[in-house]
C-alpha cells in the first residue's frame, strides 16, 4: 500500500482493507490514512507508523474477540455436559440415542485433535512398521485375498445352501460386474483395488444394516425418527393449504416435504455439520479405495444432496479434473437420490430404513463401478485431501440459510410436479396407443408395463426376486429407467398398500401385490436418479458449473447413466443376499414369543397345532 502511494501520490485501497468498524470502536484515535494528491512529504513519512498503529489496534481487537469466543464455547461445552449427565441420570434408556450421537461426535473430535497435535509423532513412531509393510506388501496382499476368498466361499456354502434365492442374488452381482468389465473403456487400466474395496464396503454395510441386530435396529430407529421428523411438515402445509387438502391431494401432501427438507439441509450446511459428515465419509472411501479427494467428496455428498448440488461442493476444481473423475461424479449422481426427495418417497409409504440404507450403500459401490467402467488413465491433481476445501455458503445467519433453503426448493417442487403430470399423461397415452395396436391382432392387453416386464424380467429374477414377482418388479425397473423413479415408487406403494389391505393376490388373472422380499429389493433397485430424463438435468447442471468441460461431459454421460443403473441393480442384489435372513429371524422371534405366551397360558398343544 505504501509503495503504491509513493509512486502515484494517492492512496489506493488494496484487497486487504482495514477493519473500519474495529478502528472506529477502538478507544485509540487513528489519524486519517487516506492522503490525497498533493499531500506534503511529511504525511508520506508518517504513513508507515500510522499503518503499524492501525495494525496493532486491529490485532488487539481480534485477540479480544477470539478470547470471548473461547469463553462462549467453554460455557456451551459445560452446559451440554450438564444436560448430558442429567439426561443419563434421569433415564439412561431414554437417553441412549443421545449417548450414541455424543460418542460418535467425541470420537471424531478426539481424532482431529490427535491428528493435529500428535499426527507427525505417531507417523514417525510407526515408520518401521510401514517400511516392513511395504517390503512384504505382495505377500500380505495375497494372504489377505486368500482369506477373503475363503470367507466368501464359506459363506456361500453355509448361508445359501438352503436358500437358493440368496445364491441367485450373488450370481446377479457377479453378472453385472462382468457386464461392466466387458463394457469398460480401458480394460487393462482397471483399478481392482478401488473395485474390490468399494464393493467390499458395500458388502460390509449390507451385512451390518440387514443381517446384524444392532444395524437393523439402528436403521429402523433412524427411519422411524425421520418419519416423525417429516410429519412436522403438516404444521406448515396444513396452515397454508388446509388439513383436508394435505390428506387427499399428492401435491399438498408430498411436495411440501421437499420444501421442509431442503430448508433443514440448508441450515445444516450453514452450521457446517453436513460438510463435516461428508468429509469423514469421503476420507474413508479415499484411503481405502485410493480415489482422488474431489471424486470421493462429490460421491459422498450425493448421499445427502442431488445430482446437480453435489458437484457444487467441488465447483472450483471441476475444470482440472480428469475424464475418469468427471465420470465418477456423474455416476454418483445417477446412482443415488437427494435427501429432499427422500422425504417424498417416505410419504408414499416406502420403507424409510430401506431407502436410507440404499443411499448409504450406493456411495462406495458407485465410486467402485465408475472406476471399472471408466478407469483412470491420467494423473489426478487432487490425490491429497488437503488440496481441496469445501465452502460453507454465503449466508450471513441461520434465518437467511433457512429462507434460502426453502426458496431454492421452489424450482425442485415445480419440476417434480411438472414431470409427474407430463410423464403420467404420456404413459397413459402410450398405453392407449399400444392397446390400439395390439387390438388389431386381438391382443388389446399390450401396454408399456407389459413390454417392460418381459424385457427386464431376467434382470429382476437375477436380483433374487421370485419368478412370480419378477414380472411386476421388471415393470417397476422399466418405469424408473424410461420415465423416472417418482412414478416407479408411486406404483410400488400401490403394490404395498394392496398387500397391507389384505387384497387377493390375483384378481382376473392379474397379480395385485408382491412379497415383502420383492418390495425391499425393489426399493433398493429404484433408489437412484438413473433414468433418461435425468440426462438433460445432468448435462445442464454440470455444463453450467464447468463450461470448459461441456464436450467431456456430453461424451461420458451415457456411460455414467449405464453405470449408475448397474449400481442400483447391484445394490438390490446385495440386499437380496441378506434380506431373507432377517425375515426368517423376525419370524423365529415372533414364534418364540407366541410359544412362551402359550406355555404361560397352559395351552402348549394349541400352539404346536
Amino acid at each position: 500500500i505504501m509503495d503504491r502511494w509513493l509512486k502515484t501520490g494517492s492512496f489506493i485501497k488494496s484487497d486487504k482493507k482495514l477493519d473500519e468498524q474495529t478502528i472506529a470502536s477502538s478507544s485509540t484515535s487513528v489519524p486519517d490514512l487516506v492522503p490525497t494528491q498533493g499531500d506534503d512529504t511529511e504525511s508520506c513519512s508518517k504513513l508507515p507508523s500510522l499503518l503499524t498503529e492501525s495494525k496493532e489496534i486491529i490485532g488487539e481487537h481480534r485477540k479480544t474477540k477470539e478470547k470471548k469466543l473461547k469463553y462462549d464455547s467453554d460455557y456451551l461445552r459445560m452446559g451440554y455436559l450438564s444436560y448430558f449427565i442429567t439426561a443419563c441420570v434421569l433415564n439412561f434408556n431414554r437417553a441412549l440415542a443421545l449417548v450414541v450421537l455424543t460418542c460418535i461426535a467425541v470420537f471424531f473430535v478426539a481424532y482431529d485433535l490427535v491428528k493435529k497435535h500428535l499426527g507427525a509423532k505417531i507417523i514417525n513412531l510407526f515408520q518401521p512398521v510401514s517400511r516392513c509393510f511395504k517390503t512384504y506388501f505382495q505377500w500380505i496382499k495375497w494372504v489377505f485375498i486368500i482369506i477373503v476368498l475363503g470367507l466368501l466361499v464359506t459363506w456361500l456354502i453355509l448361508d445359501t445352501s438352503k436358500r437358493p434365492e440368496q445364491l441367485i442374488s450373488f450370481g446377479g452381482t457377479c453378472m453385472f460386474v462382468i457386464i461392466l468389465f466387458i463394457c469398460s473403456k480401458h480394460h487393462r487400466k482397471v483399478s481392482w483395488r478401488a473395485v474390490f474395496w468399494g464393493m467390499g464396503l458395500q458388502f460390509v454395510l449390507g451385512i451390518f444394516i440387514i443381517r446384524t441386530d444392532p444395524g437393523f435396529e439402528a436403521f429402523n430407529w433412524l427411519g422411524v425418527q425421520i418419519q416423525i421428523f417429516l410429519d412436522y411438515t403438516k404444521a406448515g402445509s396444513g396452515f397454508v393449504f388446509g388439513q383436508k387438502l394435505i390428506t387427499e391431494a399428492f401435491a399438498f401432501q408430498a411436495l411440501p416435504i421437499v420444501v421442509f427438507f431442503s430448508c433443514v439441509m440448508s441450515v445444516l450446511y450453514y452450521l457446517g455439520l453436513m460438510q463435516w459428515l461428508i468429509i469423514k465419509i469421503a476420507w474413508l472411501m479415499q484411503i481405502s479405495m485410493g480415489t482422488s479427494a474431489t471424486e470421493s467428496l462429490s460421491v459422498a455428498g450425493n448421499i445427502f444432496v442431488g445430482q446437480t448440488e453435489a458437484p457444487l461442493l467441488i465447483r472450483p476444481y471441476l475444470p482440472d479434473m480428469t475424464k475418469s473423475e468427471m465420470h465418477a461424479v456423474m455416476t454418483g449422481g445417477f446412482a443415488t437420490i437427494a435427501g429432499s426427495v427422500l422425504g417424498a418417497y417416505i410419504s408414499f409409504g416406502i420403507d424409510a430404513s430401506a431407502l436410507i440404507a440404499a443411499s448409504v450403500m450406493a456411495a462406495p459401490c458407485a465410486l467402485a463401478l465408475s472406476k471399472l467402467s471408466y478407469p483412470e488413465t491420467e494423473e489426478s491433481k487432487f490425490r491429497c485431501d488437503g488440496a481441496i476445501h469445501i465452502d460453507a455458503g454465503n449466508e450471513q445467519n441461520l434465518l437467511e440459510a433457512a429462507s434460502n433453503g426453502a426458496s431454492s426448493s421452489i424450482g425442485l417442487v415445480a419440476n417434480i410436479a411438472a414431470n409427474l403430470i407430463a410423464f403420467l399423461a404420456v404413459l397413459e397415452f402410450i398405453n392407449a396407443a399400444l392397446s390400439w395396436i395390439g387390438g388389431m391382432v386381438d391382443y388389446p392387453e399390450l401396454t408399456f408395463q407389459l413390454i417392460c416386464s418381459y424385457i427386464f424380467m431376467p434382470i429382476a429374477f437375477m436380483m433374487g426376486v421370485s419368478w412370480n414377482d419378477s414380472f411386476l418388479v421388471a415393470e417397476l425397473i422399466g418405469t424408473k429407467l424410461f420415465l423416472n423413479e417418482f412414478v416407479a415408487y408411486e406404483k410400488l406403494s400401490v403394490f404395498k398398500n394392496n398387500r397391507l389391505a389384505g387384497m387377493e393376490e390375483y384378481i382376473n388373472g392379474e397379480k395385485q401385490w408382491i412379497s415383502v422380499r420383492a418390495e425391499t429389493i425393489s426399493t433398493f433397485a429404484l433408489c437412484g436418479f438413473a433414468n433418461f430424463s435425468s440426462i438433460g438435468i445432468m448435462l445442464g447442471g454440470l455444463s453450467s458449473i464447468a463450461p470448459s468441460r461441456r464436450s467431456d461431459i456430453a461424451q461420458t454421460v451415457i456411460r455414467a447413466l449405464f453405470t449408475g443403473t448397474c449400481v442400483s441393480l447391484i445394490n438390490a442384489c446385495v440386499a437380496g443376499e441378506f434380506i431373507i435372513i432377517k425375515v426368517y429371524k423376525l419370524l423365529f422371534k415372533h414364534s418364540l414369543k407366541m410359544m412362551f405366551c402359550s406355555i404361560k397360558q397352559g395351552n402348549c398343544l394349541s400352539f404346536f397345532l
